[in-house]
Protein backbone atom coordinates (compact mmCIF):
# COMPACT_ATOMS: atom_id res chain seq x y z
CA UNK A 1 0.00 0.00 0.00
CA UNK A 2 1.40 3.38 -1.02
CA UNK A 3 1.20 5.71 1.98
CA UNK A 4 1.69 9.47 2.06
CA UNK A 5 2.47 11.03 5.44
CA UNK A 6 1.42 14.56 6.38
CA UNK A 7 2.40 16.08 9.72
CA UNK A 8 1.39 19.08 11.76
CA UNK A 9 4.05 21.72 12.38
CA UNK A 10 5.08 20.35 15.77
CA UNK A 11 8.22 18.52 16.84
CA UNK A 12 6.24 15.47 17.96
CA UNK A 13 4.31 15.17 14.69
CA UNK A 14 7.40 15.75 12.52
CA UNK A 15 9.40 13.15 14.47
CA UNK A 16 6.55 10.66 14.04
CA UNK A 17 6.47 11.37 10.30
CA UNK A 18 10.20 10.73 9.97
CA UNK A 19 9.99 7.48 11.91
CA UNK A 20 7.01 6.12 9.97
CA UNK A 21 8.39 7.15 6.58
CA UNK A 22 11.70 5.42 7.36
CA UNK A 23 9.89 2.26 8.38
CA UNK A 24 7.12 2.01 5.78
CA UNK A 25 8.32 4.21 2.94
CA UNK A 26 6.66 7.44 1.88
CA UNK A 27 4.75 8.02 -1.36
CA UNK A 28 3.95 11.39 -2.87
CA UNK A 29 0.35 12.59 -2.69
CA UNK A 30 0.05 12.04 -6.44
CA UNK A 31 0.82 8.32 -6.09
CA UNK A 32 -0.62 7.58 -2.65
CA UNK A 33 -3.47 5.15 -2.01
CA UNK A 34 -3.99 6.40 1.54
CA UNK A 35 -2.86 9.41 3.56
CA UNK A 36 -1.75 9.20 7.18
CA UNK A 37 -2.24 12.52 8.98
CA UNK A 38 -0.15 13.10 12.09
CA UNK A 39 -1.26 15.69 14.62
CA UNK A 40 -4.57 16.62 16.25
CA UNK A 41 -8.08 17.22 14.98
CA UNK A 42 -6.95 20.46 13.35
CA UNK A 43 -4.49 18.48 11.24
CA UNK A 44 -7.26 16.12 10.13
CA UNK A 45 -9.39 19.08 9.01
CA UNK A 46 -6.44 20.68 7.25
CA UNK A 47 -5.62 17.42 5.46
CA UNK A 48 -9.21 16.86 4.32
CA UNK A 49 -9.42 20.39 2.96
CA UNK A 50 -6.10 19.92 1.17
CA UNK A 51 -7.34 16.70 -0.44
CA UNK A 52 -10.75 17.92 -1.57
CA UNK A 53 -11.60 16.32 -4.88
CA UNK A 54 -8.82 13.74 -4.60
CA UNK A 55 -10.97 10.93 -3.13
CA UNK A 56 -8.14 9.71 -0.90
CA UNK A 57 -8.96 8.08 2.45
CA UNK A 58 -7.28 9.66 5.46
CA UNK A 59 -6.14 7.74 8.53
CA UNK A 60 -5.31 10.05 11.40
CA UNK A 61 -2.85 9.30 14.19
CA UNK A 62 -2.98 11.46 17.28
CA UNK A 63 0.15 13.49 17.94
CA UNK A 64 -1.80 16.41 19.37
CA UNK A 65 -4.13 16.96 22.31
CA UNK A 66 -7.79 15.96 21.96
CA UNK A 67 -7.61 13.88 18.79
CA UNK A 68 -11.30 12.99 18.58
CA UNK A 69 -10.99 12.38 14.83
CA UNK A 70 -7.69 10.53 15.19
CA UNK A 71 -6.54 7.01 16.02
CA UNK A 72 -3.99 6.25 18.71
CA UNK A 73 -0.39 6.70 17.61
CA UNK A 74 1.70 3.55 17.36
CA UNK A 75 4.67 2.87 15.13
CA UNK A 76 4.08 -0.87 14.96
CA UNK A 77 1.60 -2.59 12.68
CA UNK A 78 0.58 0.37 10.55
CA UNK A 79 0.04 -1.70 7.39
CA UNK A 80 -2.19 -4.14 9.29
CA UNK A 81 -4.16 -1.31 10.91
CA UNK A 82 -4.76 0.34 7.56
CA UNK A 83 -5.94 -2.94 6.03
CA UNK A 84 -8.41 -3.51 8.88
CA UNK A 85 -9.59 0.11 9.21
CA UNK A 86 -13.27 0.99 8.89
CA UNK A 87 -14.30 3.88 6.67
CA UNK A 88 -16.59 6.74 7.66
CA UNK A 89 -17.94 8.86 4.80
CA UNK A 90 -18.75 12.47 5.60
CA UNK A 91 -20.40 15.24 3.61
CA UNK A 92 -19.32 18.80 4.39
CA UNK A 93 -21.42 21.94 4.65
CA UNK A 94 -21.18 24.51 1.90
CA UNK A 95 -21.26 28.13 3.03
CA UNK A 96 -22.13 31.04 0.75
CA UNK A 97 -21.44 34.34 2.49
CA UNK A 98 -22.66 37.66 1.08
CA UNK A 99 -20.94 40.89 2.09
CA UNK A 100 -22.26 43.38 -0.43
CA UNK A 101 -19.54 42.47 -2.94
CA UNK A 102 -20.54 41.38 -6.43
CA UNK A 103 -19.98 37.68 -5.73
CA UNK A 104 -20.46 35.68 -2.54
CA UNK A 105 -17.58 33.91 -0.84
CA UNK A 106 -17.87 30.12 -0.74
CA UNK A 107 -16.18 27.60 1.53
CA UNK A 108 -16.68 24.05 2.78
CA UNK A 109 -16.92 23.08 6.43
CA UNK A 110 -16.23 19.60 7.79
CA UNK A 111 -17.04 20.64 11.37
CA UNK A 112 -19.34 23.66 11.33
CA UNK A 113 -20.32 27.02 9.89
CA UNK A 114 -20.49 29.62 12.64
CA UNK A 115 -21.54 33.27 12.76
CA UNK A 116 -19.98 35.44 15.48
CA UNK A 117 -20.30 39.06 16.51
CA UNK A 118 -17.24 41.17 15.69
CA UNK A 119 -17.64 43.91 18.31
CA UNK A 120 -18.84 44.40 21.88
CA UNK A 121 -22.44 44.64 20.69
CA UNK A 122 -24.58 41.55 20.38
CA UNK A 123 -25.50 40.34 16.92
CA UNK A 124 -29.05 40.43 15.61
CA UNK A 125 -29.73 37.59 13.21
CA UNK A 126 -32.85 36.42 11.38
CA UNK A 127 -32.99 32.63 10.89
CA UNK A 128 -34.74 31.00 7.93
CA UNK A 129 -35.04 27.30 7.12
CA UNK A 130 -36.08 26.24 3.63
CA UNK A 131 -37.44 29.70 2.92
CA UNK A 132 -39.53 30.00 6.09
CA UNK A 133 -38.61 32.50 8.78
CA UNK A 134 -38.21 30.50 12.00
CA UNK A 135 -36.73 33.24 14.17
CA UNK A 136 -37.51 36.81 13.25
CA UNK A 137 -34.73 38.15 15.46
CA UNK A 138 -32.12 36.26 17.48
CA UNK A 139 -29.99 38.47 19.74
CA UNK A 140 -26.83 36.55 20.53
CA UNK A 141 -23.07 36.25 20.37
CA UNK A 142 -23.55 33.99 17.36
CA UNK A 143 -25.08 30.83 15.92
CA UNK A 144 -23.75 27.73 14.16
CA UNK A 145 -24.76 24.81 11.96
CA UNK A 146 -22.76 21.64 12.49
CA UNK A 147 -22.17 18.36 10.70
CA UNK A 148 -22.68 15.17 12.74
CA UNK A 149 -18.89 14.70 12.87
CA UNK A 150 -18.49 18.28 14.07
CA UNK A 151 -21.29 18.03 16.64
CA UNK A 152 -18.74 17.03 19.30
CA UNK A 153 -16.59 20.11 18.65
CA UNK A 154 -17.69 23.78 18.88
CA UNK A 155 -21.34 22.69 18.77
CA UNK A 156 -20.93 20.66 21.95
CA UNK A 157 -19.09 23.50 23.68
CA UNK A 158 -22.07 25.73 22.85
CA UNK A 159 -24.37 23.14 24.52
CA UNK A 160 -25.64 21.76 21.23
CA UNK A 161 -26.68 18.09 20.84
CA UNK A 162 -24.36 15.32 19.72
CA UNK A 163 -25.60 13.77 16.47
CA UNK A 164 -24.74 10.15 15.53
CA UNK A 165 -23.45 9.53 12.03
CA UNK A 166 -26.21 8.39 9.71
CA UNK A 167 -28.93 10.25 11.62
CA UNK A 168 -29.41 12.62 8.65
CA UNK A 169 -29.71 15.58 10.99
CA UNK A 170 -27.87 18.87 11.39
CA UNK A 171 -27.80 20.70 14.74
CA UNK A 172 -28.56 24.43 14.67
CA UNK A 173 -27.17 25.88 17.89
CA UNK A 174 -27.18 29.44 19.29
CA UNK A 175 -24.09 30.86 20.95
CA UNK A 176 -24.92 32.78 24.14
CA UNK A 177 -28.47 33.68 23.10
CA UNK A 178 -29.94 36.71 24.89
CA UNK A 179 -33.33 36.87 23.16
CA UNK A 180 -35.21 34.56 22.91
CA UNK A 181 -33.36 33.49 26.05
CA UNK A 182 -34.81 30.02 26.35
CA UNK A 183 -34.28 28.95 22.75
CA UNK A 184 -31.72 26.14 22.74
CA UNK A 185 -31.53 25.45 19.02
CA UNK A 186 -33.05 22.93 16.65
CA UNK A 187 -32.42 19.68 14.82
CA UNK A 188 -32.84 20.03 11.07
CA UNK A 189 -33.09 17.50 8.25
CA UNK A 190 -29.74 17.01 6.53
CA UNK A 191 -31.15 18.35 3.24
CA UNK A 192 -32.39 21.61 4.79
CA UNK A 193 -31.06 24.98 3.64
CA UNK A 194 -30.40 27.42 6.46
CA UNK A 195 -30.20 31.15 5.72
CA UNK A 196 -28.99 33.75 8.21
CA UNK A 197 -29.72 37.44 7.62
CA UNK A 198 -27.65 39.85 9.68
CA UNK A 199 -29.80 42.71 10.97
CA UNK A 200 -28.27 46.15 11.55
CA UNK A 201 -25.09 44.81 9.93
CA UNK A 202 -23.30 48.17 9.96
CA UNK A 203 -23.92 48.76 13.66
CA UNK A 204 -23.57 45.11 14.68
CA UNK A 205 -21.01 43.50 12.31
CA UNK A 206 -20.84 39.71 12.11
CA UNK A 207 -18.25 37.31 10.69
CA UNK A 208 -18.96 33.87 9.21
CA UNK A 209 -16.48 31.00 9.46
CA UNK A 210 -16.50 27.62 7.70
CA UNK A 211 -13.97 25.59 9.72
CA UNK A 212 -11.04 28.03 9.38
CA UNK A 213 -12.16 30.12 6.39
CA UNK A 214 -13.49 33.41 7.78
CA UNK A 215 -15.51 36.07 5.95
CA UNK A 216 -16.01 39.32 7.83
CA UNK A 217 -18.87 41.83 7.73
CA UNK A 218 -21.38 39.41 6.27
CA UNK A 219 -24.97 40.40 5.52
CA UNK A 220 -26.41 37.04 4.54
CA UNK A 221 -25.11 33.49 4.89
CA UNK A 222 -26.54 30.40 3.20
CA UNK A 223 -25.63 26.93 4.50
CA UNK A 224 -26.53 23.47 3.27
CA UNK A 225 -24.97 20.02 3.16
CA UNK A 226 -23.07 19.34 -0.07
CA UNK A 227 -23.86 15.73 -0.99
CA UNK A 228 -21.69 16.08 -4.08
CA UNK A 229 -18.57 16.08 -1.91
CA UNK A 230 -17.60 12.95 0.04
CA UNK A 231 -14.73 12.70 2.52
CA UNK A 232 -13.41 9.40 3.83
CA UNK A 233 -11.80 8.94 7.23
CA UNK A 234 -10.40 5.61 8.42
CA UNK A 235 -10.66 4.35 11.99
CA UNK A 236 -9.50 1.30 13.90
CA UNK A 237 -12.35 -1.24 14.16
CA UNK A 238 -12.59 -1.06 17.96
CA UNK A 239 -12.79 2.73 18.00
CA UNK A 240 -14.77 3.89 14.97
CA UNK A 241 -16.20 7.39 14.62
CA UNK A 242 -19.80 6.25 15.14
CA UNK A 243 -18.84 4.57 18.40
CA UNK A 244 -16.92 7.64 19.56
CA UNK A 245 -19.90 9.91 18.91
CA UNK A 246 -22.22 7.60 20.86
CA UNK A 247 -19.73 7.18 23.72
CA UNK A 248 -19.26 10.95 23.97
CA UNK A 249 -22.92 11.29 24.94
CA UNK A 250 -22.26 9.28 28.09
CA UNK A 251 -19.10 11.14 29.09
CA UNK A 252 -19.49 12.90 32.43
Amino acid sequence: MRIAFLAAATEVARAAQDALAARYGAASLDRAEVVVALGGDGMMLETQHRLLGRNLPVYGMNCGSVGFLMNDFREDGLAERLAAAQAATLHPLRMRAFTGAAEPSEALAINEVSLLRETRQAAKIRVMVDGTVRLQELICDGILVSTPAGSTAYNLSAHGPIIPLGANLLPLTPISAFRPRRWRGALLPAEAEVVFEVLEHEKRPVSATADYTEVRDVRRVEVREDRGVALTMLFDPDHGLSERIIAEQFTV
